[in-house]
């Protein structure tokens, strides 16, 4: 992987919250940054923003470019709290020979785990396995979007080296492979995936048929790639071309934010309180966004466990007289890792 592009990309993920970011103290609307304008992320930011009103707080929700522009978002002196990432953005930042960008890492909390995104690695069917890559042209998304950061990930993770990667949106990617002008093509979403439901009908088409006969989903289950992503499947009843199902893995979508619970600032002490509103609310309608909200809810498991994620103290506060209360479980971790002064108490001779 090119380190300077790399470095480029992530330039601006090296800068420390401070004070000059004073004037979103007083902002009426708190700021979550989230997807594309047409994807689930900002219907889900729409959902939340929703029920966040229940207890006073007004999220103003954003689109973005994916998950490292909501990252640099959050960390620059725009109003953006929190907002919608990839799971697997965190090993990205954590594998860094950068060491900002590793401190970066270590600052990220998870709020609340979402909902599964499955990673369709659409070939032609010359390439049978990951390994195949090799050498190969691979359309690996646009620069810096949710799937360009997974495919980069998985690259990283296998030490496999496209001989040409190829930076598409999804549509001309999969065209390309289609076409012969690419060998394969990543897409991360959640299933089904319309894009590839729609490939099905080229059937329907003699001139296209054999496009069709030529093209598969590459099986992901090897174990390296299982070190941080979750077991998943593709099959016919996900795209009714399919003859049967596929291995494949899946990263996690994560509402997330940096920590705020350590420094005691005006801009941190008020980021915390909204945040243990913003964890109240939702947890308070998890029954009514999976009723009401969009579909993928229904698959949402709160308390779930992602990977290496550290969990958000700020929004597992409660909300007492303007502030969040005290922690307990973070103090009584605290105790029991010695990490507490414990007073001296003398023994009485017996």
């Amino acid at each position: 992987m090119n380190r300077l592009l790399i470095s480029g990309l992530l330039l601006l993920l090296c800068c420390e919250p401070t004070s000059a970011r004073a004037d979103d103290v007083n902002a009426k609307q708190v700021g979550m940054v989230t997807g594309s304008q047409t994807g689930t992320y900002i219907k889900f930011g729409n959902d939340i923003a929703g029920v966040a009103k229940t207890v006073g707080l007004d999220i103003l929700v954003k689109d973005s470019q994916g998950s490292i522009d909501n990252i640099k978002r959050i960390n620059s002196k725009e109003n953006a709290t929190f907002g919608i990432v990839q799971s697997d953005v965190l090993g990205f930042l954590s594998r860094s020979e950068n060491p900002e960008m590793r401190q970066v890492a270590g600052r990220l909390r998870l709020i609340f785990p979402f909902y599964n995104e499955e990673v369709h690695l659409f070939a032609n069917k010359a390439v049978a396995s990951f390994d195949d890559l090799q050498g190969k042209r691979v359309v690996v998304g646009e620069q810096g979007s949710g799937t360009w950061l997974t495919a980069m990930n998985l690259l990283q993770l296998t030490g496999i080296k496209p001989a040409e990667p190829i930076n598409l949106p999804p549509l001309q990617g999969v065209t390309a492979v289609l076409k012969g002008e690419a060998d394969a093509t990543f897409y991360v979403a959640g299933k089904p995936v319309s894009l590839f439901t729609k490939v099905g009908n080229l059937i329907t088409k003699p001139e296209f048929a054999p496009m069709l006969a030529n093209v598969h989903f590459v099986p992901l289950d090897d174990p390296r790639l299982l070190r941080e992503y979750q077991p998943a499947r593709i099959g016919p009843t996900d795209y009714e071309w399919l003859s049967g199902d596929v291995p494949t893995i899946a990263v996690k979508a994560v509402l997330m934010s940096f920590d705020f619970s350590g420094k005691r600032s005006p801009y941190f002490t008020q980021r915390c309180q909204q945040l243990a509103k913003l964890g109240q609310a939702i947890r308070a309608n998890i029954d009514t966004l999976r009723q009401t909200g969009h579909p993928k809810w229904k698959e949402v498991n709160l308390d779930e466990k992602v990977g290496v994620w550290p969990l958000d103290s700020c929004s597992r506060s409660s909300v007492k007289d303007g502030g969040p209360s005290v922690d307990l479980s973070r103090e009584l971790e605290k105790m029991l890792l010695n990490q507490f002064e414990w007073p001296r108490y003398s023994i009485p001779v017996a």
